[in-house]
């Protein structure tokens, strides 16, 4: 009976790890976006010196990537652009403290273990167990900003919340990136919640 619970719960964790992940975010978009913008040439602003490192370079391909879906143009060093974008981003590791409790459980004048239901007090054979551990969950956020170069006007400000127990920030982030653009411009002055499948890598 073990191997055969054994078998199913291997069975049904290679069917979990094949699907695709849902990652849930809250979005709060801010904007004032111009009903015809006839040039959507950007630049991207230079981040801190601190803060230029090739993880942060990746994320940015990732807005160029989206911001090219919806019509802008990387202006490049050499163009004339008329949007500037801006983009950062924080991880935090929040730990959690866990105390689980699994069921007693003793051994009958047969020999067969059974549930035990009138108290732990009362059965000197009790083979409940506590457990206490840490759990990490990690609390990302993303802003992008979208500002006019010419008149310094601020046009689009998004910041994009998830709560996810995946260590891994460069597995999360295309899909918070893709929520930060979700119905762009989005309302304003409103938080909503944007869910996303996160394919797996093959």
């Amino acid at each position: 009976m073990k191997r055969l619970f054994a078998a199913a719960v291997a069975g049904l964790s290679l069917l979990l790890g094949g699907c695709a992940t849902t990652v849930t975010s809250q979005v709060t978009t801010f904007h004032q976006w111009p009903a015809n913008l006839a040039d959507k040439t950007y630049v991207f602003d230079a981040p801190p010196p601190q803060d230029d490192t090739l993880e942060y370079r990746s994320y940015q391909n990732l807005v160029r990537g989206e911001l090219e879906h919806l019509g802008f143009h990387d202006a490049g060093a050499a163009g004339k652009p008329t949007l500037a974008v801006s983009m950062c981003f924080m991880a935090t590791d929040i730990p959690v403290r866990v105390i689980a409790v699994s069921p007693p459980f003793y051994y009958d004048h047969w020999g067969w273990m059974r549930p035990y239901r009138y108290g732990y007090w009362y059965d000197p054979f009790w083979y409940g167990r506590v457990d206490d551990y840490i759990e990490h969950q990690y609390r990302r956020e993303l802003q992008i900003g979208i500002r006019s170069i010419p008149d310094g006007k601020r046009l689009f400000d998004v910041t994009v919340g998830n709560l996810s127990r995946n260590a891994s920030t460069p597995e999360i982030m295309p899909a918070l990136v893709r929520s930060a653009f979700e119905g762009f411009p989005g309302p304003s002055g409103q938080a909503r919640v944007v869910e996303l499948k996160l394919e797996p890598k093959q």
